[in-house]
């Protein structure tokens, strides 16, 4: 802090100021002091000071004085802080004493030396212990005043200020030319950065620059990593007394120079807007300003305050007003430091007389919003036994300690036999060790996955901490925190996981935290996104994966064209989310799924009301159906243009149907002996349990028995007979007379009877698991079981809440019919066994819905991926489980998806593969998009004609080829509004973002003698409601999507995305401004290598992105988007900047490329960002020519053409 503005008298303070403290350190009164300042305080012998608390009437809202204590009479207090972690105030004199007062009573805490001469300059408090600053030393001690480290400065260093950096790093700065950064964990110093004289006497930090106040009247702002100087402010002529920075503005305040007359304090406050980084209009204020700081509540306001005690409150950027000046009482002293609490409610003031005042404008004040409990010094106290009564007849006599004087054993002494020792059998690997472990000779490395803390093994030895042992975390959520965290169940990786959302959307959020495999999740915010489980379901079926991505047909809303879209995104994502927005837009449109329930509002998805177990099994039923029928209407790989008429309709057998399918023989049998016998296909088989016995109890079943019933149904009914000619009480029976390769079971626990049921089963198998375990611990003749067989085995904890085998066993004999038996995992079939057409069936995939009160529930998937994938994904041969949770995937046991704990983790659906299944399937993907996408289409608008035309496809002599520019630009409107909420401090959070659909996608050619000519601009129709077509921004107008009214070429999204696709595959390279967003909400996955941005070409680290219309004009000298957006004059100036980009970097190096865009960034912040309005040129244009209107040249275009067609002829 510089004083060379203040009171001549604060230079050197004279003996008679500081009384006789050194010569017999004996308190003294201040002769300056007023003595009504004392009034209850009481002075003790040892010279300290004892307030005597009174009364205090605070008014809310308004800042006044609560208490005033003496520190050190007649010494001035030349630091204060307030403690970020405990309800404290520290101060620090000019003699090097430090004091610390508790809470708004200001009882002493404690009081003890630092420095023998040299003053306090800086306080700073730590999660251990607080740091002093003085001149020449930082010192550390404990709140209690134990001595922790002492850092000595260089010789000849004069500290003014310390910033924490970090958790154990701060920079030091002071006036000499350079700032030093400490180390707190070695106490020693790690860097030093070099700075002008005078120095660095203030230090602030916001999260983009390092502030540095210095005394010549400068503030420069540095960058966070390197220290550099980015910019400087010239705020004082004379010198700087304070400044403070909150959000994007600075204040400072400080002294100027009046020539001869030296400094004076200058009442206006230089505020600057540090997105602009320029000075807005000075604050003028009523006092002489010595401090200031911001206090931000609801609005970012200053207080003011003078060397004298005024203080004054006011905006940054208002107009300060006379009423809001408040005095503080300090008896004719001076202020001499100041601070803040972190709670914004408490001031805290020292003047030169060594008194500390604290105001508030609470009347329960406190310091922090979360203050750790301080620790106090209690009296010892001697431990005393409790007097016995020998007349009571209850009196335990145990109480009474007694020597052990016999030699007999006790009878808590358990023989050698029944205690013998057993080793714990140690933990198994984790599965990520073993799927990622190279081995070389009998060594196997791999990388730590960091899963368990280092060098330490967890034992689970009670129950209770197999099922809480994960939940002792708060969690991340906002819902939920007020519960208690040991009281829910649902583990951490099974909880519903959501998107948070910042000012960047989702550039900054960290998706590889929740996934660190390389396979693609699902982001879960789209409508009906609750079947992302199923999705990754049927695209780790290998037959399904390449049967979706071969097929292609004219339907517009096809569920099988647009998995097959969405599995090529998921094929070549390398672990980034995708999102399944077209699918599900072809899924809100098919009838079928309306009927039967499987569209969910928003505000059934937002409550939680669906029921997600029983609407995942409906959805799955429904999606085996409708790909069998899609794909049985057109199989094969067929051009999308040239597939015959003659094959539609064709009958047959889907891929769907070998895989899934088992024919049934529904026989139905009167009781006047009429049998009818119908045969059907069905992909799918539902569970049916037991009923209770008459005590109410579910009695033991093996699943596979259960299974059998529900397969070989037999059920009594009221049905129609044709020979009765009425309902009749039927006994209907179902055979099956095949076995499909994938046996796909719905679970039905849509109850508690069900739910029940399971858990009963499960209890009843772990019973048994432990009485074998017993047993073979067993020892023969009279000899007792040992202790370690009562106690459950770790493989028989692996069998809790587990019903359902690894394996089954399934044969279909003409005398037995179906058996189906359980087996274990590694079990093979005998040769007998396979000429009598058994089969062994796997475990692949178990669904289930996971039930939490507090988030609504969710459904997760575990996969058992095979080799293909991981072979195409990580290069190696390799099977594996995972856990599928929208966006999180993660590597599990094989025991924990059979295990089914029915209080939150209930079972849906389960898949039964036979092994080795897939070989007798043709697993090739041929690409089915071919160049006739891109030829001429008609237009879905009745009005449209020819002369509306605003593109010229493509000739085939034009066809792209790899390594061709294309330019691309697509608009978009909104179909949902942005769901958003805001929080305590005004700022904004985002739950859930706007739901875009893309409505005009434009491809311009790249290169050729048509440069700049589009071949592809199409409206995309859409069924859905549009909320707001974003005219301004997108050039969209009401009517033009709809196939009715609009003289667009309209097509439909398929169209649009095949071509796009065909583009893709061919590998074009796409230039555009801000093509991210655009392939985002067009649902597309382009490498990153066939995608040139151009807000990344011309953008500095750390710095804004660069708007297209700005980059046009500086560049190019164009002036596009005057009124709405245009995506072909977009795309078109995108392509130019990019050629413009490399004329400018050819031959070029980096620094001088460096230089043009600091000038382009320059030029941006002069004009606000804002192209002028003046039609005269770009003065800083780098010599490029002007586009002609959009019509015109279209049409000199296509005038072009047609007269080199004559020509020809």
């Amino acid at each position: 802090m510089n004083f060379e503005g203040l009171d001549a008298g604060m230079g050197e303070f004279p003996p008679n100021l500081h009384g006789t403290l050194d010569a017999g350190l004996e308190p003294s009164m201040d002769p300056h002091l007023n003595p009504s300042l004392l009034q209850g305080v009481e002075l003790e012998a040892e010279g300290l000071t004892m307030t005597v608390p009174e009364p205090v009437h605070m008014m809310e809202g308004i800042f006044s004085e609560l208490h005033s204590v003496v520190s050190e009479v007649g010494i001035p207090v030349t630091a204060t802080h307030f403690d970020n972690q405990e309800e404290m105030l520290w101060m620090g004199n000019h003699r090097g004493h430090v004091t610390s007062f508790f809470g708004p009573t200001m009882g002493r805490y404690s009081s003890f030396q630092v420095h023998a001469a040299d003053d306090i300059r800086h306080i700073q408090s730590l999660e251990t212990g607080v740091l002093f600053l003085s001149k020449s030393n930082l010192k550390c001690y404990t709140r209690g005043g134990l001595f922790m480290f002492d850092y000595p400065m260089e010789e000849g260093a004069d500290m003014h200020s310390l910033l924490m950096t970090g958790n154990n790093t701060l920079l030091m700065g002071g006036l000499q030319n350079y700032v030093a950064e400490v180390d707190l964990n070695t106490v020693q110093e790690t860097q030093k950065f070099t700075v002008d004289i005078p120095g660095v006497a203030i230090m602030r930090q916001s999260n983009r620059f390092f502030f540095c106040g210095h005394t010549s009247g400068k503030v420069t702002l540095r960058d966070l990593r390197t220290f550099k100087m980015e910019h400087e402010f010239d705020a004082f002529s004379g010198s700087l007394s304070d400044f403070d920075v909150h959000g994007n503005l600075l204040a400072a305040c400080g002294f100027s120079s009046r020539g001869l007359n030296g400094l004076s304090c200058d009442r206006f406050l230089m505020v600057y807007d540090l997105r602009m980084m320029r000075a807005v209009t000075p604050l003028q204020v009523h006092v002489d300003p010595l401090f200031l700081r911001f206090i931000p509540t609801y609005t970012s306001r200053l207080v003011i305050i003078s060397q004298t005690g005024q203080c004054q409150f006011c905006e940054p950027t208002g107009l300060a007003n006379v009423a809001d000046i408040f005095h503080v009482n300090t008896v004719g002293q001076l202020l001499m430091s100041f601070d803040v609490s972190s709670s914004k409610q408490a001031l805290g003031f020292g003047d030169s007389g060594g008194c500390v005042h604290l105001w508030t404008d609470v009347p329960e004040v406190s310091f922090n919003d979360y203050s750790r409990e301080t620790e106090f010094a209690l009296p010892c106290l001697v431990d005393t036994l409790p007097q016995l009564d020998w007349n009571h007849d209850l009196l335990p006599l145990s109480l009474i300690p007694l020597p052990l004087t016999s030699t007999e054993p006790l009878l808590s002494d358990w023989p050698t036999s029944l205690a013998a020792p057993r080793p714990r059998r140690a933990p198994p690997v984790d599965p990520e060790i073993l799927r990622t472990m190279k081995t070389v000779g009998f060594i196997g490395y791999a990388a730590n996955p960091r899963t368990r803390l280092r060098n330490q093994v967890p034992y689970k030895i009670k129950d209770a901490e197999l099922d809480y042992d994960n939940y002792k975390q708060v969690p991340e959520s906002p819902i939920g925190r007020d519960e208690e965290p040991h009281l829910c169940m649902v583990l951490k990786k099974y909880r519903k996981v959501t998107i948070k959302y910042s000012k960047l959307g989702l550039e900054d959020f960290d998706f590889k935290h929740y996934n660190k495999t390389l396979f693609a999740g699902l982001e879960p915010h789209i409508p009906n996104a609750y079947c992302n489980c199923m999705i990754q379901v049927l695209y780790f079926l290998e037959p399904i994966r390449c049967l979706v991505q071969n097929h292609l047909c004219q339907k517009e809303f096809c569920l099988a064209c647009e998995l097959g879209f969405l599995f090529h995104m998921l094929d070549l994502s390398r672990g980034n989310p995708c999102q399944a927005s077209n699918f599900l837009r072809a899924f809100r449109t098919i009838p079928e799924a309306s009927a039967l329930g499987l569209i969910l509002s928003d505000s059934d998805e937002q409550t939680g009301k669906a029921k997600l177990g029983r609407l995942i099994q409906s959805w799955n039923r429904f999606i085996l159906t409708q790909l069998h029928q899609e794909t049985q209407e057109q199989e094969g790989p067929q051009a999308y243009r040239g597939a015959s008429s003659s094959s539609l309709g064709s009958s047959v057998e889907s891929v769907i149907g070998k895989l899934f399918g088992c024919e049934v023989e529904n026989s139905s049998l009167c009781r006047c002996a009429k049998e009818t016998v119908r045969s059907s296909l069905t992909l799918l088989f539902t569970m049916h349990y037991p009923e209770q016995n008459s005590q109410g109890e579910f009695k033991e079943h093996d699943f596979a028995e259960i299974l059998k019933k529900s397969i070989c149904l037999e059920q009594s009914t009221q049905a129609w007979c044709e020979n009765c000619e009425k309902y009749q009480p039927t006994v209907q029976t179902r055979n099956i007379r095949c076995l499909p390769d994938v046996l796909v079971i719905n679970c039905e626990v849509n109850s508690a009877k069900e739910a029940e049921f399971w858990k009963v089963q499960a209890e009843v198998r772990i019973f048994h698991s432990i009485r074998c375990n017993c047993l073979s611990f067993w020892c023969s003749g009279e000899e007792l079981c040992s202790m370690e067989g009562l106690t459950i085995d770790t493989r028989a904890e692996d069998l809790r809440h587990v019903w359902i085998p690894l394996t089954l066993k399934m044969s279909i004999s003409k005398s037995q019919g179906l058996e189906i038996s359980s087996c274990s995992e590694g079990d093979e079939l005998s040769a007998t066994e396979e000429e009598e057409g058994a089969s062994l069936y796997d475990l692949v995939v178990t669904v289930p819905h996971i039930q939490d009160g507090r988030t609504g529930g969710n459904l997760v998937a575990h996969i058992k991926v095979g080799e293909t994938y991981h072979q195409r994904k990580e290069g190696v041969t390799h099977q594996q489980w995972y856990l599928f949770n929208d966006f999180l995937i993660e590597p599990i046991d094989k025991t924990e998806v059979a295990q089914f704990d029915v209080s939150w983790k209930v079972p849906a659906i389960l898949y039964y593969a036979k092994r080795n299944y897939h070989t007798k399937y043709d697993l090739r993907i041929k690409n089915p998009i071919d160049a006739s996408v891109l030829l001429t289409e008609a237009s879905l608008a009745r009005k449209q004609r020819k002369s509306h035309a605003t593109f010229i496809p493509l000739m085939v002599s034009e066809m792209p080829q790899a390594g061709d520019l294309v330019g691309l630009d697509a608009e978009f409107v909104t179909l949902n509004q942005e769901e958003a909420e805001l929080r305590s401090d005004g700022t904004k959070s985002t739950i859930k973002p706007s739901q875009m659909s893309v409505a005009r996608i434009t491809c311009v050619r790249g290169q050729g003698a048509n440069e700049g000519i589009p071949f592809i601009d199409d409206y995309i129709s859409t069924q859905e409601q549009v909320v707001d077509y974003l005219t301004q921004y997108s050039g969209i107008k009401p009517g033009d999507l709809d196939a009715k009214i609009s003289s667009k070429h309209l097509t439909t999204l398929k169209s649009t995305y095949l071509k796009l696709r065909f583009l893709i595959d061919t590998g074009v390279r796409f230039v555009g401004h801000g093509l991210q967003k655009d392939f985002r909400v067009i649902n597309l996955l382009v490498p990153k290598d066939q995608v040139v941005d151009t807000v990344y070409l011309f953008h500095l680290p750390r710095k804004r992105m660069i708007s297209l219309r700005f980059l046009a004009w500086y560049f190019l000298d164009l002036n596009i988007q005057g009124e709405t957006h245009d995506s072909i004059e977009d795309a078109r100036t995108a392509l130019q900047l990019y050629k413009k980009y490399l004329e400018l970097s050819h031959g070029a190096g980096k620094d001088e490329m460096r230089k043009v865009l600091k000038g382009l960034y320059e030029k941006g912040r002069q004009l606000d960002w804002k192209v002028p309005e003046s039609d005269g040129p770009n003065p800083t244009n780098h010599g490029s020519i002007a586009l002609l209107p959009l019509h015109f040249r279209v049409h000199v275009k296509i005038i072009h053409l047609l007269l080199s067609a004559l020509l020809n002829c």
